[in-house]
């Protein structure tokens, strides 16, 4: 078999990198083995600002203009609604977190998303004793349901293989790639953590931040929009909702553990007074790297195996983005930007 490329790797960057390989026509065979759950069990909110610090995202807005469009796009194709928007509403400890939030909005890169009236409106067992703070322009993708239905799709066209990818079975010949009996121009791995198995990119640095999340089936909380506090409450419908997440930098599992669970427990009862049933618990690695940008470019000594990765807890916004520049940099030779492109670890 012959392609032009073989995608390691299908979450969110694998996903993106192959709706590029479509729209320009290009051939290709994806290789999947279940063993990473970041994309699977994604908050996958989109969120403009970081709130804890009332600073915008790096590149929120250019990433925006390309990520909506995109998630859009896979709505049409699938006649699926994958993007779901609502309203951020931050719960303000004290009146300093209300003045930082006015100070915010007078910023040009935080004005357009956030809003300066306070919002006052008492909500039935949500704790927010200084009211809340409206946010615009956020919303979330159902990642779990989005990258399951992608691999159903390529599953039917033939374009996807579940199995395990062996790395030392890559041979280089002058100008292809051979894998077992597939002939290919590029190998591209969008493998998340397990970035740290593949002996071509394992120098990078990914370290590997566990998250875990509940959800909860809560009758009498009727809210339509999504809690920010020491926690992220998000509403699925019928009186489910996610709660997250954990940040566990010491434990390198992706199962769920009671230490998690208790702590999302603890946390919650600064948030709500309701009662609730826990009905489900997830857990996942996220690929993140320190300076908080992706991993993205060729690697310096084999120029036909490339690396998308590191996305970190905000996939979501950055994988259309990142994949689009990835592929405009192998196929056009366009520069990548400095600030995601792997030569900054060189």
């Amino acid at each position: 078999m012959k392609v032009d490329y073989i995608i390691v790797g299908l979450g969110l960057a694998g996903l993106a990198f192959v709706e590029e390989l479509l729209a320009a026509n290009k051939t290709f065979i994806v290789f999947e083995d279940d063993s990473q759950t970041s994309s699977l069990v994604a908050g996958g909110v989109y969120n403009p600002v970081i709130l804890k610090r009332f600073t915008p995202v790096w590149n929120a807005k250019e990433q925006l203009e390309v990520a909506l469009p995109f998630y859009q796009k896979l709505e049409e194709k699938f006649n699926i609604k994958f993007d779901e928007k609502f309203l951020i509403k931050k719960v303000f400890k004290s009146i300093e977190d209300q003045n930082n939030w006015f100070e915010a909005t007078d910023k040009p890169l935080l004005s357009a998303y956030l809003d300066p009236e306070i919002d006052n409106q008492k909500r039935k067992g949500v704790i927010a004793d200084f009211g809340f703070g409206n946010v615009k322009e956020a919303g979330r993708i159902n990642t779990k349901h989005l990258v399951e239905v992608y691999r159903e799709y390529l599953k039917t066209e033939n374009k996807i293989q579940f199995e395990k990818f062996e790395h030392q079975q890559v041979k280089f010949r002058k100008d292809h790639l051979v894998y077992k009996d597939i002939i290919t121009d590029r190998i591209v791995f969008c493998e998340g953590f397990g970035m740290t198995k593949n002996l071509f990119f394992n120098y990078l640095p990914l370290n590997e931040v566990k998250g875990e999340l509940i959800i909860i089936h809560a009758p009498e909380l009727e809210i339509d929009f999504l809690i920010k506090s020491t926690l992220f409450v998000l509403p699925l419908g019928d009186h489910l909702y996610k709660v997250g997440a954990t940040f566990n930098w010491s434990d390198k599992t992706s199962n769920p553990s009671e230490e998690g669970k208790s702590e999302l427990i603890e946390k919650l009862k600064k948030v709500l007074t309701v009662p609730y049933k826990i009905v489900e618990q997830t857990a996942g690695i996220r690929p993140t790297v320190r300076d908080r940008r992706p991993l993205v470019g060729m690697h310096p000594a084999y120029n036909r195996l490339a690396i998308l990765n590191g996305l970190g807890t905000r996939g979501v916004m950055i994988a259309p983005t990142v994949a689009k520049q990835l592929f405009n940099n192998l196929e056009n030779d366009k520069k990548l930007d400095s600030e995601i492109d792997i030569k900054r670890f060189e």
